[in-house]
């Protein structure tokens, strides 16, 4: 449905069940896919890509020119998935030389007033609660909750499956499965009540639970632990991730409380 009031490029690709509110600025280069509803006084600029059954409410702008100086008018995008929801005045910027893209996966709800900057990789499932700040080049992994009013400084990544207390200042890596809280930023133990909802099993859960005692609570620096780990723990899927995760991760991951 195409409202009179609204404003489509022609060369934009619009899907033909899609609805437009009005007042909507669609600019040209812009794909939009089956079933995504676009809210009034949205603006979706070039290079933007939508996909399946998305709702953008009302005061979003996606696309816009990045935020940084080094930005030389690069032919870049901003690429959101299939179901997922972006709530008011939510701005997403496209991406620079450093990566090309900004990208939003499948399932996901951006709530109110968040800013996604250039560069970022967010994955599916993902939830960001009222004022989340990413700045550039942020990678967040599937499954990750992050509370609203949270800081996220450039080039740092959150893992999956991580619950991000609301109002954090985050400066280093969090990593996979772990609650991380307090000020400063700390890990507060492993995001138990999440992964059950998500059909972890407790064994999987206890698995966890000891990689971390090794990382947060032996007395080891980081790399001593990953050795320990790797030695003395079996293989699974969620050990090698934790271990993959602190091995690649330049900036260090958070500290704990202890």
């Amino acid at each position: 449905m195409r409202q009179p009031l609204a404003y489509v490029h022609p060369d934009a690709k619009i899907a033909p069940s899609v609805v437009i509110e009005p007042f909507v600025t669609i600019d040209k280069n812009v794909v939009i896919g089956e079933g995504t509803r676009i809210g009034s006084n949205v603006t979706i600029l070039e290079g933007t890509r939508i996909g399946k059954n998305c709702v953008i409410f009302p005061g979003a702008v996606i696309g816009a020119i990045p935020q940084d100086l080094k930005y030389a008018g690069e032919d870049s995008t901003v690429e959101i998935g299939d179901n997922t929801t972006i709530r008011e005045y939510v701005t997403i910027n496209r991406g620079t030389a450093a990566r090309m893209k900004t990208s939003v996966g499948n399932n996901c709800l951006i709530m109110a007033y968040c800013h996604v900057a250039h560069d970022c990789a967010v994955g599916d499932y993902v939830i960001m609660s009222n004022c989340v700040q990413l700045a550039g080049e942020v990678v967040v992994d599937d499954h990750a909750i992050i509370g609203g009013g949270t800081l996220v400084h450039q080039f740092s990544r959150i893992g999956t499956h991580t619950m991000v207390q609301g109002g954090s200042k985050i400066n280093k890596d969090v990593p996979p499965y772990i609650k991380a809280a307090r000020e400063p930023i700390a890990y507060c133990g492993v995001n138990s009540i999440g992964l059950r909802r998500r059909e972890f099993s407790n064994e999987q859960i206890r698995d966890i639970q000891e990689i971390y005692r090794y990382l947060y609570q032996s007395g080891l620096n980081n790399s001593d632990a990953i050795e320990r780990i790797e030695a003395e723990l079996p293989a699974t899927k969620e050990r090698d991730e934790i271990i993959l995760f602190v091995k690649n991760s330049p900036r260090g991951i958070i500290k704990g409380y202890f």
